[in-house]
């Protein structure tokens, strides 16, 4: 069984940072994107970056130069680190993998179970 498993989230003061990560588990062939998506009450769920397996990297404008997305091919991981944090962040953060699993022929996408960030004083 294939499983994305996210960690790191949590509270944190405005201006502040976390580090997100999410790891794929099971038996895996290969992946392709992984990305970040959130949502936030209300609303519907948004990109937040992606990246390739390359390494090329896509973000919503909202976020340019403040968080960074990254992976470790190795550990099956992508992390997103998030700098100056605003309350508007606040949101469930989720990352999802399209991947392809050793005992499948096509590929899919995953999605990790989501982790709570809240921005607040």
């Amino acid at each position: 069984q294939v499983q994305l498993a996210e960690s790191g989230g949590g509270l944190v003061q405005p201006g502040g940072s976390l580090r997100l990560s999410c790891a794929a588990s099971g038996s895996i062939s290969n992946i392709y994107d992984m990305g970040w998506y959130r949502q936030a009450p209300g609303n519907q769920r948004e990109l937040v970056a992606t990246i390739t397996s390359g390494g090329n990297t896509n973000y919503a404008d909202s976020v340019k130069g403040r968080f960074t997305i990254s992976r470790d091919n190795a550990k099956n991981t992508v992390y997103l680190r998030m700098n100056s944090l605003k309350p508007e962040d606040t949101a469930v953060y989720y990352c999802n993998a399209d991947l392809l699993p050793s005992l499948l022929a096509t590929k899919k996408i995953y999605w990790g179970q989501g982790t709570q960030v809240t921005v607040s004083s």
